[in-house]
């Protein structure tokens, strides 16, 4: 399956400029000979992929015709999956790309939507050598829609547009309709040529288009998310505005790392299971706004998924970590086959991690998590308390989980060095990563003022927490490292002294970390940090 990053913006109007290659950088403007392209859309009978600007459809005609599926990635960029024509089952899409999208599928039937024909007139934008820097198109598109009678509310266009060409019903009794559109999209050059091109594209009286893309402009109203409860708890200031736009930004994070935990994407697993994390710390150090016998069985549910994700990221990290340190073992004391034991020890658990993980993804009790967390999002159970002032409370939340997490650290501190007391610290460390969640989670809902002063209080908890981490760390090491020398030992292998080596750097990292906790404890306890104005 191939991949690929796509950058583009579309644009409405009457024509394109006559010169494009007055735009800085570019030497030239070449026309290329016309496409005939003709694209069959997929969705579910909700449209609950369009709903999220994701594309899956088949196209024919052009360079690139196959499969194609695009999920968005922030701003002008969608990640582009692609499979040949013969992908799939004759009247069904490929099973690599229904995964790929499960998430918001949910397992409810995929079929065709529309269909639409592009013809398309483009010019290569090229620079002095020859390059090809971006592609500008001109594209005629007709819509046929062809599931209208299931669609909920779909509406194609009033009117042709800019001369684009219309038609009567077709064989399938569905209104032809179409439009003119344009597009610009990266090719070898730097995203800030598309700033450039837009410049020249606004003298000449195009401007963005409001639709995504063209299946969203063909649907209209259809395309739109259905709009959310807006209660007087969730007007804008208050503490339940506050949380649940940042729960639904996290949920959307969520979803949309799905897909790259399925593909095996570097660090994907790492990033769903701080997601995950978050949207749970957020129900925790908010619950006071909610009706706890809905949020409560969400958080443990969410609990359970960073669990099984953090199987296969424990793996990752406590690999990494131990075959680095071999770095530290004398050369003429280190055992030769080790350090590839130990790679291979440690990848065959991740994968093994991973493919539960994705198990886990595929399965219904996963899909029924993220069914309610979108309940959540759309009428989150707010109590009366959520009404109250955004700053005020944050303030409260955050004075609460400061005194948690200090009170937890005092604790641990207060017992001689052992068992006991790495535990303590553990806890501690949990406590602090749910405050700096608390204060990062928000800063974007608050007042400048109010962020900054966030902020602070978050960076001063990341820091405690990073250390308590790396003790953390030590404490999961030296464990292990007991054991791979008990099973070395058992298997008549003689490795002691490189373990050895490695266990007293994880305890001499372990004393460091400690010796720091109390100048950071006395930084992270400061009154002033939860003073938000």
């Amino acid at each position: 399956m191939g991949t690929h990053q796509e950058t583009e913006r579309k644009y409405d109007g009457a024509a394109l400029p006559g010169r494009l290659d007055r735009v800085k950088g570019v030497a030239a403007a070449r026309s290329t000979d016309p496409e005939e392209l003709d694209a069959v859309y997929y969705d579910t009978q909700d449209l609950r992929l369009l709903r999220r600007r994701i594309t899956l459809r088949r196209r024919t005609g052009g360079e690139d015709a196959g499969w194609h599926l695009k999920l968005p990635r922030g701003g002008d960029v969608r990640e582009e999956f692609r499979l040949p024509l013969t992908a799939g089952p004759p009247n069904g899409v490929p099973t690599e790309l229904a995964r790929l999208v499960a998430a918001f599928t949910r397992r409810a039937p995929v079929r065709p939507v529309a269909r639409l024909r592009t013809r398309r007139a483009a010019q290569a934008l090229v620079d002095d050598r020859g390059s090809t820097l971006a592609q500008v198109t001109e594209d005629q598109v007709t819509v046929q829609l062809l599931d209208a009678e299931r669609l909920p509310a779909a509406r194609l266009p009033s009117a042709p547009a800019d001369g684009a060409p219309a038609g009567a019903a077709d064989g399938a009794g569905t209104e032809v309709r179409g439009w003119t559109e344009f597009e610009v999209e990266l090719v070898d050059g730097a995203p800030a040529l598309l700033d450039r091109v837009e410049e020249l594209l606004t003298e000449a009286g195009l401007a963005r288009s409001s639709s995504p893309s063209k299946l969203s402009r063909a649907l209209g109203e259809s395309a739109q998310p259905e709009a959310r409860p807006d209660g007087p708890e969730q007007a804008e200031g208050t503490a339940g505005a506050l949380v649940m736009d940042a729960f639904r930004a996290r949920l959307e994070t969520l979803l949309h790392l799905d897909p790259a935990v399925r593909c095996g994407e570097e660090d994907s697993v790492h990033r769903m299971r701080v997601t995950a994390r978050r949207l749970r710390s957020l129900l925790k150090a908010h619950r006071r706004l909610f009706d706890r016998d809905r949020a409560d069985p969400l958080t443990d549910r969410l609990r359970r998924l960073t669990r099984l994700l953090g199987q296969a990221r424990d793996q990752e990290v406590l690999g990494a970590e131990l075959v680095d340190g071999l770095d530290a073992v004398p050369a003429p004391l280190r055992p030769d086959a080790l350090r590839g034991r130990l790679t291979e020890r440690y990848a065959r658990g991740y994968r093994a991690a991973w493919q539960r993980a994705v198990a886990e993804l595929d399965g219904s009790r996963y899909f029924a998590l993220l069914d309610d967390l979108d309940a959540f999002a759309a009428d989150p159970p707010l109590r009366g308390r959520a009404g109250r002032p955004a700053s005020a409370h944050l303030s409260r939340v955050l004075r609460h989980e400061q005194r948690r997490t200090v009170r937890r650290l005092d604790e641990a501190l207060r017992l001689e060095p052992g068992p006991r007391r790495d535990e303590l610290l553990h806890r501690a460390r949990k406590a602090a990563k749910r405050a700096r969640y608390t204060a990062d989670d928000v800063q974007s809902q608050v007042p400048h003022r109010t962020a900054k002063r966030a902020a602070k209080f978050g960076a001063a908890m990341k820091k405690l927490h990073k250390v308590l981490g790396t003790h953390q760390d030590s404490v999961v090491a030296r464990q292990e490292l007991i054991a791979l020398q008990g099973e070395d030992a058992a298997a008549g292998r003689s490795d002691a002294f490189a373990y050895g080596v490695l266990h007293e750097r994880w305890r001499h990292t372990a004393d460091t970390a400690q010796r720091r906790l109390p100048k950071l404890r006395h930084r992270a306890s400061r009154r002033r940090l939860t003073r938000l104005p």
